[in-house]
């Protein structure tokens, strides 16, 4: 008589048995047993088939959207930037020069040429 078999018609392991394989049979190596393992486990999942079309579509849009704000921050920012620079500017006195420091009719004779002008 053989022995009552585990619960679920798993073998002496604990996994299904392979199919070609007796119930009773131990598999002989480590390998096999973890075939027989990612096998059994590999038979209870089941996907939705529909489901990755929908997170495909999901992500997408959520990358679209930040895409734009990234775009719209952007352009904001360097309108605000420009914007305080022209305002900068139109406040700036019209009679200083702040790259041509020099008076018209001015000379300056500068000693040694190096440094600063008097």
């Amino acid at each position: 008589m053989p022995p009552p078999e585990r619960s679920g018609g798993l073998g002496m392991s604990g996994v299904l048995p392979r199919p070609g394989r007796d119930a009773g049979e131990e598999s002989g190596t480590a390998a096999e047993q973890l075939r027989d393992v990612f096998d059994a486990l590999t038979a209870s999942v089941h996907g939705a088939p529909d489901r990755y079309p929908t997170a495909l579509a999901d992500w997408r849009r959520r990358e679209r959207r930040r895409r734009i704000v990234v775009a719209i921050l952007a352009a904001l920012i360097f309108a605000l930037a420009d914007i305080i620079g022209l305002w900068a500017l139109s406040k700036a006195d019209v009679n200083t020069h702040i790259i041509f420091n020099d008076r018209p009719g001015t000379s300056h004779t500068h000693k040694s040429g190096i440094g600063p002008p008097p």
